[in-house]
């Protein structure tokens, strides 16, 4: 009798252990917002961003817009409304003269709807080659990436951030060129 709770003890252990993990395996895998990744600028744009804005907030979100001064400076207005934040109107000048020259209102905003899913299929280096070329060199010689070493998110981001502007690349593909470019163009290559 007591061997028999002892097993049914276990199993109940081993039941809970594979649900847990498999919990965890589906939050891993499960789709995911692309997020932007802003360079912050060089000079005094750089040195208003990091006395004003990062303390409270990253720079990605300014690529999710395209906006003249104006509307900069009523977004910068409306998300600060009831904050006690001393921004001197010259350092207000310099980042919002940044604001509309880099997220102006002829650049092309970061989709906020692009989910990564986990590619299945993968390519092979002809096939991600021939995609690449038919993607990107309309635009750019294909040193432009085959010079680069990226993260897998990051060469995610440039490829959601091209096919935004105009780059034939469609879901399936993109997964299948992130992780073909991560593991031959990484970081680490």
């Amino acid at each position: 009798m007591l061997r028999r709770c002892r097993l049914v003890g276990a199993c109940a252990i081993a039941a809970l252990v594979l649900c847990a993990s498999a919990a965890t395996s589906a939050g891993q895998l499960a789709p995911r917002p692309t997020r932007p990744q802003v360079v912050p600028p060089k000079g005094p744009a750089r040195q208003v961003i990091f006395k004003y804005c990062t303390s409270c907030h990253g720079i990605d979100d300014y690529a999710y817009y395209a906006q003249d001064r104006a509307a900069w400076d009523t977004l910068i207005t409306t998300k600060h409304r009831g904050l006690d934040v001393p921004f001197p109107a010259a350092d207000r000048a310099i980042l919002l003269d940044w604001l509309a020259d880099r997220f102006g209102p002829d650049t092309k905003p970061f989709p906020r709807t692009y989910l990564a899913h986990e590619a299945t299929t993968f390519y092979s280096d002809a096939e991600a080659e021939a995609a690449l070329t038919r993607a990107c060199t309309s635009c750019h010689d294909a040193d432009r990436y085959n010079n680069a070493r990226f993260s897998p998110d990051r060469w995610r981001v440039v490829i959601v951030d091209m096919r935004e502007r105009g780059a034939k690349v469609e879901d399936e593909e993109l997964e299948r060129l992130v992780e073909w470019l991560g593991r031959t163009k990484g970081a680490n290559q």
